[in-house]
């Protein structure tokens, strides 16, 4: 009989850095991981002044030379423009100091060049900030490409508050998704018999009970809301590094929000339309889609579509083909996915309608 031959490799961030004014100790954490003297920082026009300046001071007092690539969108463009001014600076290492698509564009270029990288983020919108995939827009929408997860992750609190609390609102909705995510998983290892790890499905869950258990404390002005939300989103980053692919945080609802994004691009958060998505794919599920609906509601996130912006044709549109997404992926949708009558009873028992 053979020996046992499985092996895998998982990668996670060497230091996660998370709390009040963190980012004054961003020099001390790159002299501990050892990667060189040369940084260069990512982030747009409004995000330079919020994070990447304060990262620049920080790595000068340390002894660092830092440059700056000011990018405008996840984008291919935006990718290239990146490597190509990490080549002209001759930088040893990347920080991303910005939101998702900051931090996206970061975490493919480093991929693509093979050099270290530090997601800095500057809100709280989704669990982009600890996860090895990037979401780039391409000429079909959003497209969610392997890149790698952050060396180290340094959260600044007291500067993600400074961040619209809608987005930490959706950071909610995109953490609820783990929930859905999860059974859509056991639904594919019990009937296509696809790999399933319990260690990341156990996080993934974890992550948002956390938020369900303390969402009294998620409330507008408030840094320890900013704590709880940021560390369930590293969490669930952390449980996608574990599987190797990001089943145990994207399933029905991420389809969903997808079908959305093309239908209806920029009408609402990707987080928002996630939770929303949660709500009537839990109920597909048969499990307990009230208690999603209201940690949102408490929370102050969308649970319907007039919340969304989004007119219930779209909706009713987006659940019917939100299973030719990634056809890959076997979920509650099954093969053929929702019928229109179908998508509309669903939507209107939920009060997403």
């Amino acid at each position: 009989m053979p020996g046992f031959e499985k092996a895998k490799l998982m990668t996670f961030p060497r230091y996660v850095l998370i709390g009040h004014d963190v980012v004054e100790q961003t020099g001390d954490l790159v002299e501990r991981l050892g990667w060189g003297r040369r940084a260069l920082i990512v982030s747009d026009e409004r995000t330079k002044a919020i994070a990447g300046d304060s990262a620049a001071r920080a790595l000068a007092g340390a002894g660092f030379h830092a440059d700056f690539a000011i990018i405008s969108g996840a984008s291919m463009a935006s990718v290239e423009q990146v490597k190509e001014q990490a080549f002209r600076s001759r930088a040893d290492f990347l920080i991303g100091a910005g939101g998702g698509s900051v931090i996206d564009v970061t975490k493919l270029s480093a991929y693509e060049l093979d050099r270290p990288f530090i997601s800095m983020p500057t809100s709280a919108a989704h669990d982009g900030i600890a996860s090895g995939r990037a979401s780039i827009k391409e000429n079909q929408g959003n497209v969610s490409k392997a890149a790698k997860p952050p060396d180290a992750i340094v959260a600044d609190t007291a500067l993600i508050l400074k961040a619209p609390y809608r987005m930490l609102a959706s950071g909610c909705g995109d953490i609820m998704a783990n929930l859905v995510a999860v059974k859509d998983w056991e639904l594919a290892h019990k009937l296509k018999g696809e790999e399933f790890s319990t260690f990341a499905a156990s996080l993934s869950v974890n992550s948002a009970e956390l938020v369900i258990e303390d969402r009294d404390r998620i409330r507008p002005e408030s840094e320890d809301a900013v704590w709880t939300v940021v560390k369930s989103l590293i969490s669930s980053g952390v449980a996608m590094s574990i599987a190797g692919d990001s089943r145990p945080a994207s399933g029905s609802e991420h389809m969903f929000s997808h079908m959305l994004d093309r239908l209806a691009p920029g009408k609402a958060m990707h987080g928002e339309q996630c939770g929303v998505g949660s709500i009537m794919m839990m109920k597909l599920h048969g499990g307990d889609w009230r208690l999603i609906k209201e940690t949102l509601e408490h929370v102050k996130a969308p649970v319907t579509a007039k919340q969304l912006n989004i007119p219930e044709k779209t909706l009713i549109e987006a659940l019917v083909g939100a299973h030719k997404i990634r056809p890959d992926r076997y979920t509650v949708l099954g093969e053929k996915g929702l019928t229109k009558e179908r998508a509309r009873e669903l939507a209107v028992e939920t009060g997403v309608l």
